[in-house]
Protein backbone atom coordinates (compact mmCIF):
# COMPACT_ATOMS: atom_id res chain seq x y z
CA UNK A 1 0.00 0.00 0.00
CA UNK A 2 2.80 2.51 0.72
CA UNK A 3 4.67 1.90 -2.25
CA UNK A 4 0.86 2.20 -4.54
CA UNK A 5 1.10 5.96 -2.20
CA UNK A 6 4.43 6.95 -3.18
CA UNK A 7 3.62 7.35 -7.05
CA UNK A 8 1.51 10.02 -5.87
CA UNK A 9 3.66 12.34 -4.18
CA UNK A 10 6.08 12.71 -7.06
CA UNK A 11 4.38 15.92 -8.40
CA UNK A 12 5.22 17.29 -5.37
CA UNK A 13 8.40 16.86 -4.79
CA UNK A 14 9.14 19.58 -7.35
CA UNK A 15 9.26 23.27 -7.75
CA UNK A 16 5.64 24.29 -8.89
CA UNK A 17 3.81 26.49 -6.43
CA UNK A 18 1.14 23.43 -5.54
CA UNK A 19 4.56 21.79 -4.51
CA UNK A 20 6.31 24.57 -2.76
CA UNK A 21 2.85 25.18 -0.72
CA UNK A 22 2.91 21.34 0.11
CA UNK A 23 6.41 21.50 1.25
CA UNK A 24 5.81 24.40 4.10
CA UNK A 25 2.46 23.48 5.07
CA UNK A 26 4.35 20.30 6.14
CA UNK A 27 7.14 21.92 7.55
CA UNK A 28 4.57 24.28 9.37
CA UNK A 29 2.57 20.70 10.79
CA UNK A 30 5.89 18.98 11.62
CA UNK A 31 7.49 21.70 13.26
CA UNK A 32 4.81 22.97 15.01
CA UNK A 33 4.20 19.45 16.62
CA UNK A 34 7.58 19.39 17.75
CA UNK A 35 7.33 22.77 18.96
CA UNK A 36 4.31 21.90 21.11
CA UNK A 37 5.81 18.82 22.76
CA UNK A 38 9.00 21.21 23.69
CA UNK A 39 6.71 23.65 24.92
CA UNK A 40 4.30 21.84 26.92
CA UNK A 41 7.98 20.79 28.61
CA UNK A 42 8.81 24.59 29.33
CA UNK A 43 11.77 24.38 26.81
CA UNK A 44 12.37 28.18 25.75
CA UNK A 45 12.48 27.10 22.23
CA UNK A 46 8.53 26.07 21.64
CA UNK A 47 5.71 26.09 18.79
CA UNK A 48 6.33 28.82 16.90
CA UNK A 49 9.92 29.19 16.77
CA UNK A 50 10.21 25.30 15.65
CA UNK A 51 7.96 26.39 12.71
CA UNK A 52 9.54 29.08 11.99
CA UNK A 53 12.95 27.08 11.51
CA UNK A 54 11.44 24.91 9.49
CA UNK A 55 9.83 27.11 7.29
CA UNK A 56 13.20 28.79 6.69
CA UNK A 57 15.09 25.64 6.14
CA UNK A 58 12.10 24.33 3.71
CA UNK A 59 12.33 27.32 1.84
CA UNK A 60 15.80 27.79 1.63
CA UNK A 61 15.95 24.24 0.03
CA UNK A 62 12.97 24.92 -2.38
CA UNK A 63 15.30 27.89 -3.37
CA UNK A 64 17.98 25.96 -4.19
CA UNK A 65 16.07 23.22 -6.24
CA UNK A 66 14.93 26.37 -8.38
CA UNK A 67 18.05 28.17 -8.71
CA UNK A 68 19.06 24.77 -10.05
CA UNK A 69 16.33 23.69 -12.44
CA UNK A 70 17.12 27.82 -13.35
CA UNK A 71 20.46 27.48 -14.30
CA UNK A 72 20.01 24.14 -15.78
CA UNK A 73 18.25 25.91 -18.33
CA UNK A 74 20.46 28.77 -18.85
CA UNK A 75 23.69 26.91 -19.15
CA UNK A 76 22.87 23.31 -20.13
CA UNK A 77 26.39 22.24 -20.92
CA UNK A 78 28.00 22.91 -17.33
CA UNK A 79 25.26 23.74 -15.06
CA UNK A 80 26.17 20.35 -13.12
CA UNK A 81 29.81 21.92 -12.04
CA UNK A 82 27.99 25.05 -10.56
CA UNK A 83 28.13 26.14 -7.32
CA UNK A 84 24.66 28.37 -6.76
CA UNK A 85 24.42 27.99 -3.26
CA UNK A 86 27.73 28.79 -1.61
CA UNK A 87 26.66 32.80 -1.36
CA UNK A 88 23.17 31.76 0.11
CA UNK A 89 24.70 29.77 2.55
CA UNK A 90 27.12 32.45 4.03
CA UNK A 91 24.05 34.48 4.38
CA UNK A 92 22.12 32.13 6.44
CA UNK A 93 25.32 31.31 8.36
CA UNK A 94 25.81 34.99 9.02
CA UNK A 95 22.08 36.16 10.06
CA UNK A 96 22.37 33.32 12.57
CA UNK A 97 25.01 35.62 14.42
CA UNK A 98 22.20 38.68 14.19
CA UNK A 99 19.66 36.43 15.56
CA UNK A 100 21.75 35.39 18.55
CA UNK A 101 22.02 38.97 19.40
CA UNK A 102 18.43 39.32 19.99
CA UNK A 103 18.55 36.39 22.43
CA UNK A 104 18.80 36.89 25.88
CA UNK A 105 18.51 35.14 29.74
CA UNK A 106 16.34 37.00 31.87
CA UNK A 107 16.60 37.09 35.96
CA UNK A 108 13.91 35.07 36.09
CA UNK A 109 15.47 32.69 33.94
CA UNK A 110 13.35 33.29 30.73
CA UNK A 111 14.89 33.01 27.91
CA UNK A 112 13.35 36.08 25.50
CA UNK A 113 14.05 36.70 21.68
CA UNK A 114 14.28 33.35 20.59
CA UNK A 115 10.95 33.87 18.11
CA UNK A 116 12.59 36.87 16.71
CA UNK A 117 15.64 35.15 15.93
CA UNK A 118 14.06 32.34 14.20
CA UNK A 119 11.81 34.83 12.09
CA UNK A 120 15.12 36.86 11.08
CA UNK A 121 16.25 33.95 9.71
CA UNK A 122 13.44 32.54 8.07
CA UNK A 123 13.05 36.21 7.07
CA UNK A 124 16.38 35.99 5.19
CA UNK A 125 15.75 32.88 3.58
CA UNK A 126 12.46 33.90 2.23
CA UNK A 127 15.18 37.12 0.73
CA UNK A 128 17.16 34.06 -1.24
CA UNK A 129 13.80 32.91 -2.63
CA UNK A 130 12.80 36.53 -3.56
CA UNK A 131 16.39 37.27 -5.05
CA UNK A 132 16.42 34.30 -7.22
CA UNK A 133 12.99 35.44 -8.96
CA UNK A 134 11.34 32.36 -6.87
CA UNK A 135 8.51 34.87 -6.19
CA UNK A 136 5.69 32.37 -5.63
CA UNK A 137 8.02 30.56 -2.97
CA UNK A 138 8.56 33.38 -0.96
CA UNK A 139 4.92 34.70 -0.79
CA UNK A 140 3.64 31.29 0.54
CA UNK A 141 6.10 31.31 2.70
CA UNK A 142 5.30 34.82 3.89
CA UNK A 143 1.79 33.79 4.72
CA UNK A 144 2.91 30.84 6.91
CA UNK A 145 5.82 33.19 8.76
CA UNK A 146 3.37 35.78 9.17
CA UNK A 147 0.74 33.54 10.04
CA UNK A 148 3.24 31.42 12.87
CA UNK A 149 4.20 35.07 14.24
CA UNK A 150 1.02 36.73 14.60
CA UNK A 151 -1.79 34.02 14.93
CA UNK A 152 -0.01 31.13 16.91
CA UNK A 153 0.63 32.42 19.71
CA UNK A 154 -2.96 31.79 21.24
CA UNK A 155 -2.71 28.43 19.80
CA UNK A 156 0.08 27.78 21.72
CA UNK A 157 -0.93 29.44 25.49
CA UNK A 158 -3.71 26.73 24.77
CA UNK A 159 -2.07 23.66 24.57
CA UNK A 160 0.09 24.66 27.36
CA UNK A 161 -2.41 25.90 29.80
CA UNK A 162 -2.88 22.49 30.66
CA UNK A 163 1.07 20.91 30.34
CA UNK A 164 2.60 18.38 33.30
CA UNK A 165 5.41 21.03 34.01
CA UNK A 166 5.31 24.44 35.02
CA UNK A 167 8.38 27.01 36.29
CA UNK A 168 6.99 29.40 38.92
CA UNK A 169 8.43 32.67 39.48
CA UNK A 170 7.79 34.00 43.20
CA UNK A 171 8.94 36.94 45.36
CA UNK A 172 8.25 36.85 49.17
CA UNK A 173 8.47 39.38 51.94
CA UNK A 174 10.90 37.37 53.95
CA UNK A 175 12.38 33.80 53.54
CA UNK A 176 10.31 32.96 56.58
CA UNK A 177 7.59 32.75 53.96
CA UNK A 178 9.37 30.55 51.47
CA UNK A 179 8.13 27.28 53.92
CA UNK A 180 4.54 28.24 53.40
CA UNK A 181 5.00 28.86 49.65
CA UNK A 182 6.76 25.16 49.74
CA UNK A 183 3.67 23.64 52.01
CA UNK A 184 1.22 25.32 50.05
CA UNK A 185 2.26 23.34 46.96
CA UNK A 186 2.69 20.09 48.40
CA UNK A 187 -0.95 20.90 49.77
CA UNK A 188 -1.99 20.81 46.15
CA UNK A 189 -0.32 18.14 45.15
CA UNK A 190 2.26 19.15 43.11
CA UNK A 191 5.60 18.22 43.01
CA UNK A 192 8.99 20.27 43.52
CA UNK A 193 11.80 19.84 41.24
CA UNK A 194 14.09 22.26 42.21
CA UNK A 195 13.91 25.60 43.90
CA UNK A 196 16.28 28.35 43.90
CA UNK A 197 16.90 31.25 45.12
CA UNK A 198 17.29 33.94 42.34
CA UNK A 199 19.29 36.99 44.14
CA UNK A 200 20.82 35.01 47.05
CA UNK A 201 23.41 38.15 47.04
CA UNK A 202 21.09 41.13 47.18
CA UNK A 203 18.92 39.08 50.49
CA UNK A 204 20.26 42.00 52.22
CA UNK A 205 18.13 44.59 50.39
CA UNK A 206 15.67 42.82 48.25
CA UNK A 207 13.01 40.85 49.61
CA UNK A 208 13.68 36.63 48.58
CA UNK A 209 12.91 35.58 44.95
CA UNK A 210 12.33 31.85 44.13
CA UNK A 211 12.29 30.07 40.56
CA UNK A 212 10.48 26.73 41.15
CA UNK A 213 10.38 24.39 38.71
CA UNK A 214 7.18 21.63 39.52
CA UNK A 215 5.25 19.18 38.12
CA UNK A 216 1.41 19.12 38.37
CA UNK A 217 -0.64 16.28 38.78
CA UNK A 218 -3.36 15.71 36.42
CA UNK A 219 -2.69 18.71 34.46
CA UNK A 220 -4.26 21.05 36.25
CA UNK A 221 -4.52 25.00 35.18
CA UNK A 222 -1.91 26.98 35.95
CA UNK A 223 -4.26 29.74 36.68
CA UNK A 224 -5.28 28.08 39.68
CA UNK A 225 -2.07 27.27 40.76
CA UNK A 226 -1.43 31.01 40.19
CA UNK A 227 -4.48 31.78 42.00
CA UNK A 228 -3.46 30.00 45.37
CA UNK A 229 -0.04 31.28 45.34
CA UNK A 230 -0.97 34.68 45.14
CA UNK A 231 -3.33 34.11 48.05
CA UNK A 232 -0.74 33.36 50.61
CA UNK A 233 0.40 37.24 52.75
CA UNK A 234 4.04 36.79 52.27
CA UNK A 235 3.59 36.49 48.63
CA UNK A 236 4.78 39.93 46.75
CA UNK A 237 4.21 38.71 43.07
CA UNK A 238 4.18 35.23 41.16
CA UNK A 239 4.01 34.58 37.78
CA UNK A 240 4.77 31.79 35.34
CA UNK A 241 7.74 31.39 33.49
Amino acid sequence: MVNGLLPLLDPLRGSNAWAVAFKLLLAVLFGGLIGLERRRKRRPAGFRTHILVCVGVTLAFCTNIFLFDLFAKLFPAGYDKLDISRLGAQVINGIGFLGAGTIIITGRHQVVGLTTAAGLWASACMGLAIGAGYFECATIAFVFIYLTITGFNNVEKKFTERSKNMNIYIIVQSSDDIKEVTDRLESLKITVYDVEITNIRELASQPPALFIESGLPERSPHSDVIMALAAIDGVISVEEV
